[in-house]
């Protein structure tokens, strides 16, 4: 790495799944490519990012939120130890609120990795 880059990982399933990779091969071409564009800053910036591009939403959750067209896709991700961004959630924003059930599959797939980890 290269100045202060770090590293994204997708959070896997044991079932060994990558819900956020196979969330971002779903989405339209366009769509993709200014996600891409997206985790790219998010990965030389890191926790320098800051609004629009990132937003903490609580203890160790932040997003990361994209717009294309008339929609917001929305992924949801956290910080680790060796400055690694571990992205858990990816999802399409429908209402004005952040659905509650999106958060709590973000909050269950971190603790999940933090239990396989060893984190905190």
């Amino acid at each position: 790495m290269t100045g202060g880059e770090w590293p994204l990982e997708y959070f896997v399933e044991d079932s060994g799944r990558v819900p956020v990779r196979e969330f971002v091969r779903e989405l339209d071409e366009k769509t993709y490519a200014r996600l891409q564009w997206s985790f790219e800053h998010l990965r030389q910036r890191n926790v320098q990012a800051r609004q629009p591009l990132v937003r903490h939403i609580d203890g160790r959750t932040w997003e990361l939120r994209e717009e294309s067209r008339t929609n917001i896709y929305q992924v949801l991700y956290f910080f680790f130890t060796g400055r690694r961004i571990v992205l858990l959630h990816g999802f399409q924003k429908k209402t004005r609120r952040r659905p509650q059930q999106e958060l709590a599959v973000a909050r269950q797939r971190l603790g999940r990795f933090l239990e396989r980890e060893g984190g905190e």
